[in-house]
């Protein structure tokens, strides 16, 4: 089963930052992707999706914040489940977990985000308060550095443009922990709810995590010497690319997102994140149609812990090591 609604969603610490672009499945088998769009109030973001894909429907939904703990610091706090503990956060005896360390004492293994701001903070306070050796203890597998790609941002990490803590603090708090609470909505978080492929069943709503960036190597885009994405100039330069990739993957294209990938998106601010939001959503597509690998890690470590990266390739051993 496919899905029927493939959406993207580039997540930021702000609502303003916020975007997603979606593709609709149609009778002929054939996806269709629109333009980038607000995601709107997170709280309602999984009803309005399913809604969208119809009863007999099913929807993809990538989040490009990390879903998953590291397994160093997971150990030390004696988590065995990232899905059982999912619903508990900034409950009971996790309540401080999503409250920001301000000061270096505050930090500790159920208060592990710091720094709320700038001003004689460093990444030793961090290392210190949760007791690991060095930032990549704090880094997942997936997060490490690979081969045409430089590590991303440890998790607990709050501060600097790369910083992923506080986007994932919103999800988690917004989106995903009260979809696990309610169960309202049947939802499942890939990978730790099983195989990609087969988790796609009518009514549900499978959430994935993704990175732009890895996925830039999937599509064969490079910024190197061009200023970088948020350059206007750069990303409009890619557009031949994406179309060309569309082209082959049999992926329709809307007029209106035809244009704003010609345009790079504009040279607003919010061009980058638009950008992203709609590369991502390629990406996602690549996976779907079977065009790149989704990735299913074997070790359980990965499936019950750190999660994974939505087409980063399973295998690959400096993804893993």
């Amino acid at each position: 089963m496919h899905p029927t609604l493939v959406v993207h969603a580039d997540w930021g610490s702000a609502p303003q930052k916020c975007w997603m672009a979606r593709a609709v499945r149609g009778g002929d088998g054939r996806y269709q992707a629109g333009p980038p769009g607000p995601v709107g109030d997170p709280r309602t973001l999984l009803q309005r999706l399913r809604e969208a894909a119809r009863t007999d429907g099913s929807v993809l939904l990538g989040f490009d914040f990390p879903i998953g703990l590291p397994a160093r610091y997971a150990a030390r706090a004696g988590i065995a489940d990232f899905l059982a503990l999912l619903p508990q956060l900034g409950r009971g005896e996790w309540a401080d977990f999503y409250r920001v360390a301000e000061r270096q004492h505050e930090i500790g293994l159920r208060r592990p985000f710091y720094p709320q701001r700038p001003g004689g903070t460093k990444q030793r306070h961090l290392l210190d308060g949760l007791g690991v050796a060095s930032i990549d203890d704090l880094r997942r597998r997936c997060d490490r550095a690979r081969p045409g790609r430089r590590a991303a941002a440890p998790l607990f990490w709050t501060m600097g443009a790369q910083q992923v803590g506080k986007a994932a603090i919103r999800g988690w708090q917004e989106v995903l922990a009260p979809a696990l609470r309610t169960g309202a909505l049947d939802v499942a978080i890939w990978p730790f709810s099983g195989v990609l492929h087969d988790l796609f069943r009518p009514g549900r709503v499978v959430i994935a995590e993704t990175y732009p960036a890895e996925f830039y190597t999937h599509l064969g885009l490079t910024f190197a010497g061009q200023g970088g994405k948020r350059a206007q100039g750069a990303r409009a330069a890619h557009a031949p690319r994406l179309l060309a990739w569309a082209a082959e993957a049999g992926v329709t294209v809307t007029p209106s997102l035809r244009e704003a990938i010609a345009d790079g998106f504009g040279g607003a601010r919010d061009g980058e994140d638009r950008y992203d939001a709609a590369v991502g959503l390629c990406g996602m597509l690549n996976v779907v149609l079977g065009w790149r690998t989704a990735g299913d890690p074997e070790e359980e470590e990965i499936r019950k812990i750190e999660g994974w990266i939505l087409g980063l390739d399973a295998s690959d051993r400096s993804a893993r090591d």
